[in-house]
Formats: structure tokens, C-alpha cells, sequence
């Protein structure tokens, strides 16, 4: 559990980050939290010559809350999404979410830009900002763009992010509807068995618009466009829940590993999805 050897730095401001990049390259890895990538190069999974601590950058840790949308800087740890009385009006399913994440000592640490950033399936996040269609912000010596949370998953720990871009901040469209975050696991602490993140408005008694993604059912996270196209237009009678739970059946690919065999994920998966969809119905 001792990694191998490594420069350390800790640049002031993001022009050092990407200074550092440029000449290191592939060798260079930037660290948020540290709650991926330490346990990582403990193990020997990751070799990381030359780490960026990005603890010192300044502006990556506000709030922007406007009319139309949500604005995390990607140092923002789950404790500030916790305890932030303007996101709990705003969008209470991040504080929902983040309260689920491991235990308090990493949700102190652990940040949201490290969280959706390094393309661990099994993270609370990635899946979450699907839902809620956020997009991600890159910069890089080429200058600053955005990508969208539905694009930027290529598989497991394979990203849209280039080698030497910084991932800075997440862009949130300002919350609608009901919303919900369900998670089964194993102890706390855990990584998800299955979890999913659920957004519907209402018109009435019926549902107008459903997003559904789910968590650690795939090398990617799932953001399930069927499931949620199965929903609209219905009253969400067992019926439409169901229709909802196939559709997102055939969009998720588990492997059997020590959270289960791959019948008992799919089982989850359905159990977790529906109290998602119907907490998140009570709620719009």
C-alpha cells in the first residue's frame, strides 16, 4: 500500500496546472479530493510520475446560483453541497445524493469535480449529473469548452476530458419537477449495488417530462432515454413504472463481481429504479 515514487506540486493559480501538463504530459495527473486516485497509486493501479495538487487553485470552489441554472466549481466538496442552504432550495437532490456518498470523512474531502471527472462507474455523481443534463467545463492550453454529462463517458476511467485538461466546474440546468436519488449497497461506505437518479415534471396528473439515469450497472454510467420516454404522457400507473424498468433493463450491462451475480444486479437495479420514480412522483 506505498505507492511509487512521485513529484508533488501545488500550483497557485490554473496557468501553473496547465504549465505542468504541457511538459509532463501523459506522466501528469491532476488530483481533486484524492479519494480515486491516492487508493489507486497505493495499490499500484495507477503511475502517476508527477501528481498536481489542486488544492491551492483559486476559483474552483464557489456556488453560482442564477434563474436558469446551477454553477459548481469543481472543488466543491460534498460537505459544502450538504450544508448549503441555497442548493437545498435550488436543487435538493444534490444534498440528497451527496449524503449518500461513502461517510462523512471523504464528503469532506471528496470534491464534485473529482467525483465526475475520472470515469469510475461506480461513483454517485456522473450518473446524477445525466439526470439532471449538466454539462462540464475543460480547459486546456487550447482554451475552455464544454461538454455535455451524456457525452462525456466512454468507459470505465475513459473520458471525453484530453490529457491536458482540467476539468473546472459543472453547469446544472436549473431543476424541475420531482426529483430522487435511491442507493442500495452493501455497508456504508460502499459503492452503489445500483442506484439511480430520477427528474419528472407534471402537468396535472400527468407526467410531461422524466429523466432517468442509473449508477453502476455498466462501464459507464446509464443515462436511459427510453426509460424516462416511457414515462411521459402516462400517469405513472404499474404499467408505465414498468414499461420504464424494462427499457432501462436494456440499456444497462453488469458484470458479476463481489456485489453479485448479474441476475441479482438487474433485480436490484429494478427495485432501486422504481422507488426512484415514485418518490421523485410524489414530489412533483
Amino acid at each position: 500500500m506505498i505507492p511509487a515514487a512521485f513529484e508533488y506540486y501545488r500550483p497557485k493559480d490554473m496557468a501553473g496546472v496547465l504549465a505542468i501538463l504541457e511538459e509532463h504530459g501523459d506522466d501528469a495527473r491532476v488530483m481533486a479530493g484524492g479519494h480515486s486516485l491516492i487508493p489507486m497509486m497505493k495499490l499500484r493501479m495507477a503511475d502517476v510520475p508527477h501528481l498536481i495538487d489542486l488544492q491551492d487553485v483559486g476559483g474552483l470552489s464557489e456556488v453560482t446560483i442564477t434563474d436558469e441554472s446551477i454553477r459548481l466549481g469543481a472543488m466543491i466538496t460534498q460537505t459544502d453541497i450538504i450544508n448549503h442552504d441555497g442548493l437545498k432550495t435550488a436543487a435538493p437532490i444534490l444534498q440528497e445524493a451527496a449524503l449518500q456518498i461513502a461517510d462523512p470523512q471523504v464528503r469532506n474531502m471528496g470534491t464534485v469535480g473529482g467525483n465526475v471527472a475520472n470515469g469510475d462507474p461506480g461513483n454517485d455523481m456522473p450518473g446524477l449529473m445525466q439526470c439532471l443534463d449538466a454539462s462540464f467545463t475543460l480547459i486546456g492550453a487550447d482554451g475552455e469548452r464544454d461538454v455535455p454529462a451524456r457525452e462525456f463517458y466512454e468507459a470505465a476511467y475513459m473520458t471525453a476530458r484530453d490529457d491536458e485538461e482540467v476539468l473546472t466546474a459543472v453547469t446544472i440546468p436549473m431543476p424541475k419537477g420531482g426529483y430522487a436519488y435511491e442507493k442500495q449497497k452493501r455497508k456504508i461506505g460502499d459503492y452503489a449495488t445500483a442506484a439511480a437518479a430520477v427528474q419528472i415534471v407534471k402537468d396535472g396528473d400527468t407526467c410531461i417530462a422524466a429523466s432517468v439515469a442509473m449508477t453502476n450497472l455498466s462501464d459507464t454510467p446509464i443515462f436511459s432515454e427510453a426509460a424516462g420516454a416511457a414515462l411521459v404522457g402516462t400517469t405513472l400507473d404499474d404499467a408505465a413504472i414498468k414499461a420504464a424498468m424494462d427499457a432501462m433493463l436494456d440499456d444497462i450491462d453488469p458484470t458479476e463481481d463481489n456485489r453479485g451475480p448479474i441476475a441479482f444486479k438487474k433485480h436490484v437495479a429494478g427495485v432501486i429504479l422504481r422507488r426512484a420514480i415514485e418518490r421523485a412522483w410524489s414530489r412533483a
